[in-house]
């Protein structure tokens, strides 16, 4: 179920009557700036890709069109984040938000802004495992699976490969120390061994003492649990300068096209996971994507996903209003009902607006679980010649 905070009233409910508006407003709050800005602009518009999917069909509530609002979470600065999230619903209007995108800043939003206001908002990328218990009154959503599981997928994949021994190093915020906490834990259940877990701070310009540290407690790779665009790169990037290690695990937040293109040669080798799958809906979204000149990447399936199940949500329960909204989300990722991928919003609209039921497999084959988030299938990649390539699925 989800957590309920019963002591906070919602006394700032925000409601919007479709019958009364034309247009209605989604919020975009992502890091545009910060240690994945690489990656959110991409993010952002695979959202906007959904929303004028369904503006384009003139079948949401009768005709009302999607207008995206984008605000700057920064990834790492809660207040940023919330007095963002806040402007967005005060000064734009938003019925819903998509976002955040990192688990610190989406906690505090959550915490601060959706609770208090009776605001919807679905994440397509915060993985921290402490979200699964964070008190939302049932309006936080993820479309990204927890950490827990990413931690269970890497340790599986470190023993397939025979590896008994690694350094993991993670960047010192909620993310970082959860994943690096499920890391470990799942792979000491299989018998190897972490001979050191530290923390890096983001936004230095030298990480020797840092990689000097992991060298000294050795294993036979580094895994890096960091971000692409900040303290992650510098790690591994001190690494080959000082011959520390040459070999690396990347999770999800340091895979993105511009670390191998920082980093050079290098990484050729380097393999990890980000959440994906081969699903037929995210087929269907990639050839989207491409069309639209949207660079395909780590949450951009999620992110999709996220702008759609609101907009759908609002169709299922006839309004905007969150505090109606947010119960048929879990109903919509479902069902059951007719299959809707991606590319099909306007039968998914349809099909409600006709009083019938849908199963959103969407981008990303979305299926939630309690307390709403998702379940989880990863992508497995390798940087083969300076490019990141996909080898298979999990």
């Amino acid at each position: 179920m989800k957590k309920v905070l019963s002591t906070v009233a919602l006394t700032a409910m925000v409601s919007f009557g479709a019958q009364a508006q034309d247009t209605v407003k989604l919020g975009v709050l992502l890091g545009y700036t910060g240690p994945i800005e690489s990656l959110t602009p991409h993010m952002a518009a695979s959202a906007e890709l959904a929303m004028k999917e369904v503006s384009d069909s003139g079948l949401l509530l009768g005709g009302v069109k999607v207008e995206p609002v984008r605000a700057d979470s920064t990834c790492v600065d809660a207040a940023a984040a919330t007095a963002a999230a806040e402007r967005l619903i005060n000064s734009e209007g938003v019925a819903s938000i998509v976002g955040a995108d990192c688990s610190g800043v989406t906690t505090a939003v959550v915490q601060n802004v959706a609770v208090p206001r009776g605001m919807l908002i679905i994440s397509p990328s915060a993985t921290s495992p402490a979200l699964t218990a964070v008190q939302d009154n049932g309006f936080f959503y993820r479309t990204a699976p927890s950490d827990a599981r990413q931690g269970e997928v890497i340790a599986a994949m470190l023993n397939e490969q025979g590896i008994k021994t690694a350094a993991l190093t993670y960047t010192n915020n909620d993310y970082g120390r959860g994943l690096a906490n499920s890391i470990q834990s799942n792979f000491e259940k299989l018998g190897g061994k972490i001979t050191l877990s530290a923390a890096h701070e983001d936004g230095k310009g030298d990480y020797t003492a840092e990689v000097a540290a992991l060298a000294a407690a050795g294993g036979d790779i580094l895994i890096v649990a960091g971000y692409l665009d900040q303290g992650g790169r510098g790690i591994i990037q001190s690494s080959l300068d000082t011959g520390a290690f040459d070999t690396f695990f990347l999770p999800d937040g340091m895979i993105g096209d511009s670390l191998p293109q920082a980093i050079g040669p290098g990484l050729n080798g380097a393999w990890g996971v980000a959440p994906g799958t081969d699903s037929k809906g995210a087929a269907t979204f990639e050839e989207m994507a491409k069309a639209a000149n949207i660079n395909l990447g780590p949450y951009t399936h999620q992110s999709y996903d996220a702008a759609a199940l609101i907009l759908l949500a609002m169709q299922a329960a006839q309004s905007t209003d969150s505090a109606k909204v947010a119960p048929m989300v879990m109903e919509i990722a479902n069902g059951p009902g007719e299959k809707i991928y991606a590319g099909e919003l306007a039968k998914g609209l349809k099909i409600l607006a006709e009083g019938g039921k849908i199963d959103y497999d969407g981008a990303s084959d979305i299926r939630m679980l309690e307390p709403g988030e998702s379940s989880g299938s990863y992508r497995v990649l390798q940087v083969k010649d300076g490019k990141l390539e996909t080898v298979g699925f999990r």
